[in-house]
């Protein structure tokens, strides 16, 4: 009951016409960024970023959840209409949307898309209201101990899963962790890792890592193949733009399975929406084999609407763990924690108590994000893929006038400048090498935690490394690492073993 009083006080906050402004522009915005291809939600996250510092915090951050969920939308659209999926958490969506999309049900697929995420959505935001401060309320027991292996699990479990190659995702998460490590030691005073330069003192800045690495980064990778890539795609977008009876009850059972799929992975750091997509895939494609007559390969609408829920309801269940225990587990949620601190504000117990007022307001806001997604996107869907239609040479230039003034507006340093360059290199580096960008912000945002709870657990203890697993739920914590890990190598060697054959 005491929530829904609160949530009822956050409707007040989030439904001022300032707040409920920046909700629309968010979701416009995110939705823009997300259709355009090789970018995705979390560049779009990451991209706009800088242009929220001029806000107050609750308008920044109801401005942050539109983009959010636009741009998992945006990465859809495009995953359904051009084949071309935004970011990881799309793919999925291809298999059917896009065969939907060219059998002339494109229209019909871009609806069961939309739907799809405002039912994944409502029911996540709805458990994460009951659930938040129930975690909250849990992460208050949590001492040195209990976040280092939080840390630990986030860092371990990302990098074993995201990747092909366990080696490139360690790989990514040293070079985030190196990246932390950057700037004047808290503890001793000295310098780390930055090479006498008077700018890199402070450390390196997060808006200017994410900016380069995830947005600048993929404009290089695009530039590097526009001459190789087709300049286009036919699209069919004839036909109604909503779902008959029989549609909609066909995929409502999907709706529903993909978002029970995708709750739990919205606190398990498992590097954000692929594996619940694919899995939620996976148990529509089982299901649609024992019918009559199966329908996937031609554009069964069960095998997008499952992933779409799935996603979608990971997406709501993440931010509930953002804000309730403080930790990421994705890349997006990553940039998310990040603005936080741009902030002076640290996601956990506190955050429920200190800034109760803005917490509420931001969950409030993603139920009316998710009206505002819905009612933007169903009608007017088709209407994202003329943005498609500007010349690649000038949009891709375009992001990156926006990415040098976004860095540059944040510290006016023009340092700042040379470092998004060099940074975006290593960014297009790994995208070349497909080595994943999760485990480098995960990394990146988690190292400092890490770093900090392992000092303070030593300190407490007089250099006992015991302290970290005298108590039961770091205890928990280490074998839910273990049994992730044990399912990770199961299905690498299963995966060779059929390759070999």
């Amino acid at each position: 009951m005491d929530q829904l009083i609160a949530l009822f006080g956050g409707f007040g906050g989030a439904l001022s016409p300032m707040n409920l402004l920046w909700v629309v522009v968010g979701c416009l915005l995110g939705t823009a960024v997300g259709v355009v291809p090789g970018l995705g939600s979390s560049m779009a996250v990451a991209l706009l970023l800088p242009l929220t510092f001029a806000l107050d915090p609750t308008g920044a951050f109801i401005m942050f959840a539109g983009v959010y969920f636009g741009g998992l939308f945006g990465d859809s659209t495009m995953a359904i209409l051009m084949n071309t999926p935004g970011q990881g958490s799309a793919i999925a969506s291809t298999f059917e949307g896009h065969a939907m999309a060219k059998s002339g049900r494109a229209p019909q697929a871009l609806a069961t898309a939309a739907i799809g995420a405002f039912v994944g959505g409502m029911i996540a935001s709805t458990v994460v209201v009951f659930l938040a401060p129930k975690l909250a309320d849990l992460s208050a027991e949590f001492g040195p101990a209990e976040y280092l292996a939080l840390a630990l699990f986030a860092f371990v479990a990302t990098s074993s899963i995201v990747a092909d190659s366990a080696v490139k995702g360690l790989a990514s998460l040293v070079l985030g962790l190196g990246i932390a490590c950057v700037g004047i030691d808290s503890f001793t005073g000295t310098e780390r890792f930055t090479m006498g330069v008077p700018e890199m003192f402070d450390g390196i800045s997060i808006v200017t890592v994410t900016v380069a690495i995830l947005a600048l980064g993929e404009v290089f990778h695009v530039a590097a193949r526009i001459r190789r890539d087709p300049e286009g795609h036919e699209m069919r977008l004839s036909g109604r733009p909503f779902l008959s009876r029989a549609e909609f009850r066909e995929a409502l059972p999907a709706w529903l399975r993909g978002t029970a799929i995708g709750l739990p992975f919205g606190i398990i750091p498992v590097g954000g929406s692929e594996v619940p997509t694919f899995m939620a895939y996976d148990v529509e494609r089982r299901l649609d084999r024992r019918r009559p007559d199966p329908q996937f390969g031609r554009g069964a609408i069960r095998g997008l609407a499952g992933p779409e829920a799935a996603g979608n309801s990971t997406t709501g269940m993440a931010m509930g763990a953002l804000l309730a225990l403080g930790l990421p587990v994705s890349s997006t949620a990553a940039i998310m924690l990040a603005a936080f601190q741009q902030y002076g504000l640290q996601p956990g117990p506190l955050l429920f108590t200190r800034a109760a007022d803005l917490v509420w307001a931001l969950l409030a806001s993603f139920f009316i994000a998710m009206i505002v997604l819905l009612a933007l996107n169903l009608p007017f869907a088709s209407l994202w893929a003329k943005l498609l239609l500007i010349p690649r040479p000038y949009l891709y230039a375009g992001i990156m006038v926006f990415c040098g003034l976004g860095v540059y507006a944040t510290a006016g340093q023009p340092f700042d400048l040379f470092l998004l360059l060099g940074l975006a290199l290593v960014g297009f580096a790994m995208r070349r090498h497909d080595v994943p960008l999760a485990p480098l912000m995960i990394g990146l945002v988690l190292g400092p935690l890490f770093e900090t709870s392992l000092r303070d657990g030593l300190l407490s203890s007089d250099g006992d490394y015991g302290v970290f697993v005298a108590h039961p739920i770091p205890v928990i914590i280490y074998l839910g690492l273990l049994v992730v890990l044990a399912f990770v190598v199961r299905a690498k060697l299963r995966a060779r073993a059929s390759h070999d054959l």
